[in-house]
């Protein structure tokens, strides 16, 4: 099971960072408000110029999506590269929280590992997430690393992937807008309980 680039678009217009005026965004893994600009020329496809996303950033996140996602996909990193521009673009706010919080993730794993965490096998990886108690944490974007790793890295993962035409057929849906899936402690994504009065407005 492969990722396209297509797949990451199709996420992305699932959490309404593709097309938003059109797509609208009626679900969403769990996010903080924090004026995303969703009129950028660019479609939310890339990150601006003077905060681009790092290559450490990418490394980290698709090192956590090799974890998270089920164990026969393959070839995620294009599809996380491209989620993780479009999900950042023009958000500054959440753009610093993800890069903080996969930061910190990289120097715990030097720390108990003496490692990146992006050069750890998979099963250390996967002890060190466990370890920090992320699959029992509630999203929480402003909280302890736990509940910061479940909001940012986790739960936006395996949304993406859910809501991704690939992702959704493991599940029996073509593209399961709004699905954010799940198959195992990781994979217990949490739903908004409401959306915003203008989003409701748009139906």
């Amino acid at each position: 099971m492969k990722l396209t680039r297509r797949d990451a678009v199709a996420a992305l217009a699932a959490v309404g960072a593709v097309g938003a005026g059109a797509v609208g965004m009626q679900y969403g893994p769990p996010r903080a408000d924090d004026g995303r600009n969703d009129d950028s020329e660019s479609g939310g496809l890339e990150s601006d110029d003077e905060s681009p996303v790092s290559d450490d950033l990418l490394d980290v996140m698709d090192a956590a999506a090799a974890v998270i996602f089920p164990s026969e996909v393959e070839a995620h990193r294009t599809f996380v590269e491209r989620y993780v521009l479009g999900r950042t673009a023009g958000r500054e706010a959440y753009r610093r929280g993800l890069t903080e919080t996969a930061a910190e993730l990289d120097a715990i794993a030097r720390d108990w590992r003496d490692s990146p965490f992006a050069a750890l096998p998979r099963d250390e990886r996967d002890e060190i997430l466990r370890g920090l108690g992320v699959e029992t944490a509630d999203p929480e974007p402003d909280g302890t690393i736990s509940e910061r790793l479940r909001f940012y890295v986790v739960n936006d993962l395996l949304f993406a992937f859910y809501s991704s035409p690939t992702g959704g057929r493991l599940v029996g849906i073509e593209n399961p807008i709004g699905h954010p899936g799940g198959t195992g402690s990781y994979r217990r994504a949490t739903m908004p309980e409401n959306e915003s009065e203008e989003d409701e407005s748009d139906g």
